[in-house]
């Protein structure tokens, strides 16, 4: 008997323990025998993650590019507004982050030559203040998406009835999501920020050990940087708030039925498909950038739905089309894609990830091989 993980199910969780993975193993088919039992083989299986019996959801057009709030979406819109338009700024300083690497190179190789470890220092103390902001913006992003959220999930309007009426609040929640996925992938491709955090804290335990007094340390302090480093830590740190805000939505809104934030997701991730892989809703963008937006905000809206649904989005009770979702990614030029196909792999839950490989694996081949499927 083959071992596991092979071929046919890699294991994308190499730091787990055994134990872990074990109890992981035993939650998967457990979970597989209370709500799969009527599918007794694998290939089965595959036509529950494949099965195309599912709704097509709301089909309207979405105006991205357009939208203007009404009277009565002024007040939200205004204050998500004011947190928005500092979105593309905060992109920018992140795309342009070139870190401290030969400083800190220089300061390590050379531990008792003063004048490079306060070059060193000197470097990254207004780095980490750029992290600094780049993670409290998190926070306010956080705040605006729990107000988009409320207003987008109230009674007495359906989530379909919601997006159709004030679509000015649906662009803003779409726009945080586009930031998002845009933010997570330029953090992913630049290992020098957790880099430069790590040798800044390292070197704030020092300095405090030898009370040497240290410039920078009340602009971060100690309960700050701890903060900072989980944030930092995680993969993709502003899907990860994104989650945990729409997590966090969801209890603390008991009256409010959980269907109605699930809806909402599924009805965005349906409309984007939608508009994509029909003619005449794709012939309406003015902008060829409205594509990859869209795009981005379809995986978004998924990977949400995937941590706050109770089964996830690749369940066959799912209300998201993940097949079509898929080959609407397939359909794309390869290269523009890989991110969010990747960001499909490995930031939803983990019972979801080997329902998404299945899924991923047939529809687009093995991570890498989307251009050789292509072709």
């Amino acid at each position: 008997m083959n071992s596991w993980p092979n071929e046919h199910f890699p294991c994308y969780y190499f730091s787990l323990s055994k134990l872990q993975m074990f109890f992981f193993i035993k939650g998967y088919f457990l979970f597989s025998h209370s709500c799969l039992d009527r599918y007794l083989n694998m290939g089965n299986l595959l036509k529950v993650l494949t099965c195309t019996d599912l709704e097509q959801g709301p089909n309207f057009f979405l105006d991205f590019e357009n939208a203007q709030p009404t009277e009565s979406e002024k007040e939200i819109y205004n204050q998500v507004n004011v947190v928005l338009k500092d979105a593309e700024g905060i992109l920018e300083d992140l795309q342009s982050y070139r870190g401290a690497g030969h400083e800190i190179r220089e300061a390590i190789q050379h531990p008792a030559d003063e004048k490079l470890q306060e070059k060193a220092w000197g470097a990254v103390v207004p780095l980490v203040g750029k992290l600094k902001k780049f993670y409290e913006f998190s926070q306010r992003l956080e705040a605006a998406l729990r107000g988009l959220l409320g207003a987008l999930t109230s009674t007495p309007y359906s989530p379909t009835q919601h997006l159709e009426r004030e679509q000015a609040l649906a662009k803003q929640f779409a726009e945080i999501l586009h930031f998002t996925l845009r933010f997570d992938e330029l953090k992913m491709t630049n290992p020098a920020i957790q880099n430069d955090f790590s040798y800044y804290r390292r070197t704030l335990s020092r300095m405090r050990i030898n009370n040497v007094p240290a410039e920078g340390e009340n602009e971060v302090n100690n309960e700050l940087a701890n903060r900072m480093s989980l944030f930092y830590a995680e993969a993709t740190p502003m899907l990860k708030t994104l989650s945990d805000a729409t997590t966090k939505f969801v209890s603390e809104n008991k009256n409010l039925p959980i269907e109605n934030t699930t809806d909402c997701l599924s009805t965005m991730a349906s409309v984007c498909r939608v508009m994509l892989e029909t003619p005449e809703y794709r012939s309406r963008f003015t902008n060829e950038e409205t594509v990859s937006f869209c795009l981005r905000v379809m995986v978004g809206v998924i990977i949400l739905y995937d941590h706050v649904h109770p089964v996830g989005a690749f369940a066959k009770t799912s209300k998201i089309d993940m097949k079509g979702c898929i080959k609407v990614l397939k359909d794309q030029p390869p290269n523009s894609v890989e991110g969010l196909l990747n960001a499909l792999r490995y930031t939803i839950t983990l019972v979801s990830q080997l329902f998404a490989h299945i899924l991923l694996s047939n529809l687009v081949g093995e991570p890498g091989e989307e251009k050789a499927y292509q072709d």
